[in-house]
């Protein structure tokens, strides 16, 4: 048995800071000194998948990362792991429970999961290893699995057996509740542009040194066909996961960022609205773009006629929100957001359709991820 520090320490020595991740049993002495160390920055995810996305944007950032999570959360990081962690060549240290493991008594729903943990982890391609019992393994499977990681730069995982970590007492204060933030309804009524129009005017109008993630589909596609740039992250893959790779990268640096996101991708996601709207960050500006149909896989209809995203974000914990259903309205919405401390969300009802034959980025997903760690780290 170790103590959380035993390993928290030396990560940190090889640089890693950032935490995130969701609770099981097993990871509870580890998890409580991650809230508490001063050594550690750590974010509390709503599921397993989003803390991926999440450690995805602070690596961004330029921060080392330690997501953690049951191995039946397993189930939960398997899109981001293999459709944005592996495209985009992002590292990070991947800590899982072992529920289940044979010959230690455990409930129902860990027995599948059990049998496969490390299979399953092979299959994603990450490299893994028995998380250390005892002190003096510790160094040595870091320098191991730092070494894969060099090579890779793919996740590289930490399998934990029942009873690793010594128990450590939970030290995290209350969450502050805020009061509820301003809300401005700017619409005319009549739903004026499509999404490539938007995005027209989001280039156009946030600043030189802003960061922008583009959910998956023909939101990153329009975007790179209006204007490549180092700043841009074209998210081919990870549905739903903009949202938290975004907050992850606000977290971590004084740059505006703005996620474009879509209604399908942020209803599938709807924790990460909470997520962000606890953690705060005041350069995070989370843009809807909202045509009521899946438009990337045939425009078949999503349920978000019946959702008010900017209500549900300021039910969250965001500073501001909009509502648009025009272009003029959305530049109002976009300076206001800008001018207001965040996080923001602006919620743009737009039109269907796309241009006719839209390309597809040319740039490779890792190439893309590096350039614009470059722009966030080095500016």
């Amino acid at each position: 048995m170790i103590s959380a520090d035993d390993f928290i320490l030396p990560a940190h020595e090889r640089g890693y800071d950032f935490y995130t991740g969701v609770p099981c049993s097993f990871l509870s002495p580890f998890i409580n000194r991650a809230i508490s160390s001063d050594k550690t920055d750590y974010v509390g995810a709503a599921s397993e998948g989003e803390a991926v996305a999440i450690a995805a944007g602070a690596w961004l950032a330029g921060r080392k990362t330690v997501v953690m999570c049951q191995n039946s959360g397993l189930g939960n990081c398997v899109n981001p792991i293999t459709s944005l962690n592996y495209p985009f060549r992002i590292p990070t240290f991947l800590i899982t429970t072992w529920r289940g493991q044979p010959g230690v008594a455990d409930e129902p729903q860990h027995e599948l999961m059990s049998q496969i943990t490390q299979s399953l982890m092979e299959l994603m391609r990450v490299r893994s290893m028995t998380f250390p019992r005892m002190p003096e393994e510790v160094t040595g499977i870091l320098d191991a699995a730092e070494k894969v990681i060099e090579e890779s730069n793919l996740p590289f995982g930490f399998i934990m057996e029942k009873g690793s970590v010594a128990p450590e007492d939970l030290d995290q204060a209350a969450p502050e509740i805020k009061p509820r933030g301003a809300y401005e309804d700017i619409r005319t009524g009549t739903i004026e542009a499509n999404r490539y129009q938007t995005l027209e005017q989001v280039v156009e109008t946030v600043s030189a040194d802003t960061a922008i993630i583009a959910t998956t589909g023909k939101c990153g596609r329009e975007l790179f066909t209006i204007q490549d740039r180092p700043q841009h992250i074209y998210q081919v893959g990870s549905m739903g996961g903009a949202s938290a790779m975004g907050l992850g990268v606000a977290l971590n640096s004084n740059k505006p960022v703005v996620v474009l996101d879509g209604d399908g991708a942020a209803l599938m996601k709807m924790g990460s609205l909470a997520t962000i709207g606890a953690t705060a960050p005041k350069n995070l500006t989370h843009i809807i773009l909202d045509n009521g149909v899946h438009d990337s896989t045939g425009g078949q209809a999503t349920v978000s006629p019946h959702v008010d995203f900017a209500q549900i974000a300021l039910a969250c914990g965001y500073r501001f929100a909009a509502t648009t259903d025009n272009l003029s309205g959305f530049a109002e919405a976009l300076s206001a957001a800008s001018a207001s401390n965040g996080p923001s969300l602006i919620h743009a009802k737009i039109n269907t359709g796309s241009i006719d034959n839209l390309g597809r980025p040319t740039v490779k997903p890792a190439d893309v991820a590096r350039r614009f760690q470059n722009f966030i780290t080095n500016s």
